[in-house]
């Protein structure tokens, strides 16, 4: 039995071959396989479920935003413009991300209830982040959700 999400993926990069859509179909392609490589790296094969397969795209859509920045900053945008277009496609298959609004009152209620359990001021940096993180868990990224605690641990 295959999971939902991974029979989607391959609905769609049949349809984005058929379409001769090059971009979606290699994204495709390139995240079933790393879906592949996960279900074959333990000690048994092993079908992943959905949430893994979720886990396995954000970390596709991670590695093509910091491919994006790094040959914007070497100036080859050609390239840069491909792997931001690639996280686009793979950003449609992950849950909305959240608003900085939406961030910054999740973060701000973990603050207080780590302030309640005693732990305070910029060491209170773990134990805000152990709060949060569960909460936020593949609706923002880890980067971000860091600033966001650290700012307001300052503040």
């Amino acid at each position: 039995m295959t999971t939902t999400l991974k029979s989607k993926l391959h609905d769609d990069l049949n349809a984005a071959i058929k379409g001769r859509d090059e971009l979606r179909s290699s994204t495709l392609r390139l995240t079933l396989t790393a879906i592949t490589k996960e279900e074959v790296a333990g000690e048994e094969k092993r079908e992943l479920s959905d949430d893994e397969v979720l886990k396995v795209i954000a970390r596709e859509a991670k590695k093509r935003r910091e491919a994006a920045e790094a040959f914007a900053q070497g100036g080859r945008a050609e390239q840069a413009e491909r792997e931001k277009a690639e996280g686009e496609v793979l950003a449609g298959y992950l849950p909305k991300q959240l608003s900085d609004d939406e961030l910054d009152t999740i973060v701000a209620h973990a603050v207080e209830e780590a302030k309640a359990a005693g732990a305070e001021g910029p060491r209170a940096m773990g134990a805000v982040m152990k709060i949060v993180n569960p909460k936020v868990a593949g609706l923002a990224e880890g980067g971000r959700v860091a600033a966001a605690v650290k700012r307001r641990l300052q503040g």
